[in-house]
């Protein structure tokens, strides 16, 4: 055979073999077949099958191990950053309850695993000290849940969380705050208190699922203001619409937002305060991932540059110590006196003694104690979820990198489809979020979010490797 004979056949095997490493049928750390098998089974010479090798070797599909063969290779690199999404800025009605539905359906089936939802295992979390406290304040103050802690709430809580307000930036005072059935019900009051049905909102895009599945609740319209990566929400794209249409609100996580895990600049945070103000539009102000940082710091939220009382800051301890408690807060500013009647008439008050295991859990300084383990434990987490999402899933997928929190946006080429890979990664047991859910108007249809929150194990990278293959087949068929 002429050498040019020779260079088309191990061209042909290298392609064949990155077409099956790139398809997922051939895995990170899959051994090749050996040379001598390979020249047999191809019916080629040894020397073809060795130039064929070398050139896998060179594109990165492969590494040659002495004495021990070629091997599919680990990419370590880290995964391509997300792109900048492009938005029509106009009022929209609300769906996301449908997809919303399966998410929910697979917190409740205990053989799925839960990549879906956003919140820590019970392992990275102290609720056995939590437990015990809860359970010394029942025995010592025996008739103390017997009753209503009506609005604003019990003063030892109120007392701790103006304390923790100071490690924010802010300097509250303890009558600042009105407790709350979690974060979930501080956003209903304000909603409540500032708009009706058939209302415009702003929120950035993508937001929280929980958040627009409230607004659609509502019965309000959204407009929807694009993210920047690694910078938040597209300042300029929002003053251009709190020109053309009137807006009650905005909803936003300035800090480590989800799903995308951003922290807004302090510049950027008092841009938007002084932009909403300009416009007189309160703003909402989700903080519930603010004290997770991996750096260990604690950036300031908006409404440390809140001037005049329009910030409404809502908070919760649900992602950092234990999601069942549903203690939750919110700083509502000008509105105070309306939100503290609203949740009078909407659920009279929020259970006492989770209130008072929370107050005696601060006071003591385990939280702080917590949230340093915790920092140290989720910033290599997430970090092996997206190594592993980039050596699972198909070349052009794009991955978040937030600098807090445990949740990862995962954009895959367009031929895929978020909400079929949910109901496939449900059949074969793994929740996903799909992306659809994250926007007003179903978009992201390629993506999904997953949660970092459960430890690594091979049952977390058999899940995603799982994930990986349903991506690779959409994308095996759209071809």
């Amino acid at each position: 055979m002429d050498d040019q004979g020779s260079e088309l056949l191990y061209r042909r095997i290298a392609a064949d073999i990155s077409s099956l490493i790139e398809e997922g049928a051939l895995r990170p750390g899959d051994r090749l077949p050996s040379v001598r098998r390979t020249s047999r089974d191809r019916r080629v010479s040894v020397g073809t099958v060795l130039a064929a090798y070398l050139s896998l070797e060179k594109d990165g599909f492969v590494e040659a191990r002495p004495k021990s063969g070629h091997f599919v290779r680990r990419r370590h690199e880290s995964p391509t950053p997300l792109r900048r999404t492009r938005i029509k800025v106009a009022p929209a009605r609300i769906s996301v309850s449908t997809g919303v539905a399966a998410l929910m359906y697979s917190l409740r089936e205990k053989s799925v695993l839960p990549l879906g939802s956003a919140v820590l295992a019970p392992e990275l979390l102290p609720i056995r000290a939590l437990n015990r406290t809860l359970a010394t304040i029942a025995r010592e103050m025996p008739v103390r849940g017997g009753g209503y802690e009506p609005p604003p709430g019990p003063p030892s809580l109120l007392h701790q969380l103006a304390r923790r307000s100071l490690t924010w930036g802010l300097a509250l005072e303890e009558d600042a705050f009105i407790t709350t059935v979690g974060a979930t019900e501080a956003m209903h009051l304000c909603f409540r208190a500032l708009t009706k049905p058939g209302d415009t909102v702003v929120v950035h895009s993508p937001m929280y699922f929980g958040g627009l599945q409230l607004l659609e609740e509502l019965g309000l319209r959204v407009i929807e203001i694009p993210t920047l990566p690694g910078r938040g929400m597209d300042l300029d794209a929002l003053r251009d619409a709190l020109k053309k249409a009137p807006v009650r609100a905005c909803l936003a996580i300035p800090n480590f937002d989800n799903p995308l895990g951003t922290c807004m600049s302090d510049e950027a945070k008092e841009r938007l305060v002084r932009l909403l103000a300009r416009h007189d539009v309160p703003l909402i102000e989700d903080d519930v991932y603010g004290d997770m940082a991996f750096d260990g710091s604690r950036p300031r939220p908006a409404k440390a540059f809140d001037r005049d009382g329009r910030v409404l800051l809502c908070g919760s301890v649900s992602k950092t110590l234990a999601a069942g408690y549903r203690v939750g807060w919110v700083v509502p500013g000008r509105y105070r006196a309306l939100i503290e009647r609203m949740k009078f008439s909407q659920t009279v008050a929020t259970p006492t003694l989770p209130q008072l295991a929370v107050a005696e859990y601060l006071a003591g300084g385990g939280y702080d104690r917590h949230l340093r383990a915790v920092r140290n434990k989720l910033r290599p987490q997430v970090q092996r979820y997206r190594e592993a999402i980039a050596l699972a899933f198909p070349r052009g997928t794009c991955v978040s990198d937030p600098g807090g929190g445990f949740v990862l946006w995962v954009e895959m080429p367009r031929e895929v489809d978020a909400l079929a890979m949910q109901a496939e990664g449900l059949r074969r047991g793994v929740a996903i979020a799909p992306g659809p859910i994250f926007s007003a108007r179903q978009r992201y249809t390629n993506c999904i979010r997953i949660s970092c929150g459960i430890p690594w194990s091979v049952h977390v990278e058999e899940a995603i490797a799982t994930l990986g293959e349903i991506a690779h087949a959409q994308l095996k068929a759209a071809k």
